[in-house]
């Protein structure tokens, strides 16, 4: 094995030399005999075991360099990059791309790049409001005074049997269903069929469950459900007086003034946050990008520039996905597009994950599923859904990552002294 290690800048590094094809062939031999031992169908498992024999050369080629070019393991950043792969006489060349982290000065001045904005504060009217919706949430659903017909927003009980070719479906049937009209959260079409309903009329709704629809069995197919409105309900807020405020603080001491003022800290932390999003974390971003100049690891903008068209190509149509596979060209053309946006995100990580460390800022898992659990409550979502979809997309560590992003804008503006 011949390596050469070639500095390209501070912190990127070109790995390139040779393996002989008796190394791997010495390797898949080594496996095939570890095999034999515990399996007795050596022939089904060579692909597997030339990939293996293929993956520990490669990474046997990689040790070998970080050894040769003298850099710190702890140092290296993301996945090596490979750039050239090619197949010669008696062995294989290798060229690969690899990099360290930058070094960044992290004594800055946070006045130099922190923002000044006026904290807002809560007028009376808002936290009344605030009050008045959180006391209408809290109350429990009874029937209105005089009955109507179902209008949209209504919340309506009702009775249902799903249908397919005139045999009921498992799982679509209901008794005392309360669902509120043009929420959306029934079959499409569903919904707008129950507008008009009087109270005990029974009819039939038709619609056609989404081609995507989770159970296959009823994935695409027509559905007659059978319906019977029973009632339309309605929530009528508590009386918002001191003993309101005696049972939501679960303080027997409490008074509509101390809930008023917890419902002001609410809508002020609310007002910081929307100015917060819009206004002042862009303009931090952008001062830190300003601030802080230093060599980026080519491998890791790559790999953004990657998810990036990855990102923009999801929705592609197959023709489209075929046209930019088919011209390379075209292809290149949409990475140098994101290239720019892919260097600043990267920039942007380094400068965080440095300026993070040096304040001692740490997110921990159980705090990334908080967040994630308070962002499917407040717009709707299954809590436990939202974070299993988190984990099983890989996105566990860029949610932290926007955690600890937050956390310490915070601490930049000042938040952790209020």
């Amino acid at each position: 094995m011949k390596i050469t290690v070639e500095k390209i800048d501070d912190v990127n590094y070109i790995l390139s030399g040779t393996v002989e094809n008796s190394l791997i062939e010495e390797k898949v031999a080594k496996l095939k005999e570890s095999a034999s031992k515990e399996s007795k169908d050596d022939e089904a498992s060579d692909e597997t075991i030339e990939q293996d024999a293929a993956s520990q050369v490669f990474k046997d080629f990689i040790d070998a360099g970080i050894k040769e070019g003298n850099l710190a393991v702890e140092d290296i950043l993301g996945q090596p990059a490979l750039k050239k792969y090619e197949q010669q006489d008696d062995s294989i060349y290798f060229e690969v791309e690899m990099a360290v982290s930058p070094e960044i000065d992290v004594n800055i001045d946070y006045n130099e790049i922190a923002p000044s904005y006026t904290k807002p504060t809560a007028d009376a009217a808002s936290v009344d409001a605030k009050l008045l919706e959180f006391a209408q949430k809290q109350a429990p659903f009874t029937k209105i005074e005089t009955a109507k017909p179902i209008e949209t927003d209504d919340v309506a009980v009702i009775d249902f049997t799903g249908y397919i070719d005139d045999v009921a479906f498992e799982g679509g049937s209901a008794e005392k269903f309360n669902i509120k009209v043009g929420s959306n959260s029934f079959i499409p079409g569903f919904e707008d069929q129950l507008i008009g309903m009087e109270y005990g009329e029974q009819k039939d709704i038709m619609v056609t469950f989404p081609k995507d629809y989770s159970s296959d069995d009823l994935a695409g197919k027509e559905a007659k459900f059978v319906v019977k409105l029973h009632e339309i309900q309605e929530q009528k807020a508590e009386k918002i007086d001191d003993a309101f405020a005696k049972k939501v603080l679960q303080k027997p001491d409490a008074t509509l003034e101390t809930l008023k003022a917890q419902f002001s800290e609410q809508v002020t932390a609310e007002e910081i946050s929307k100015i917060y999003m819009s206004d002042l974390k862009p303009k931090i971003v952008t001062a830190l990008l300003e601030k802080f100049d230093f060599t980026l690891p080519n491998n890791i903008v790559e790999q953004e520039i990657d998810a990036k068209v990855r990102e923009k190509t999801r929705d592609f149509s197959e023709e489209q996905h075929k046209s930019y596979m088919e011209d390379k060209g075209k292809f290149q053309e949409l990475r140098e597009s994101v290239r720019e946006e892919a260097r600043q995100s990267i920039k942007k990580s380094l400068i965080v994950e440095a300026l993070a460390k040096r304040e001692n800022i740490d997110v921990h898992e159980q705090e990334v599923i908080a967040a994630l659990g308070y962002q499917a409550t407040m717009t709707g979502q299954d809590p436990q859904a939202l974070v299993k979809y988190y984990q099983d997309n890989n996105l566990m560590t860029s949610a932290k990552m926007g955690l600890t992003e937050d956390k310490l804008f915070g601490h930049i503006l000042g938040f952790h002294k209020a």
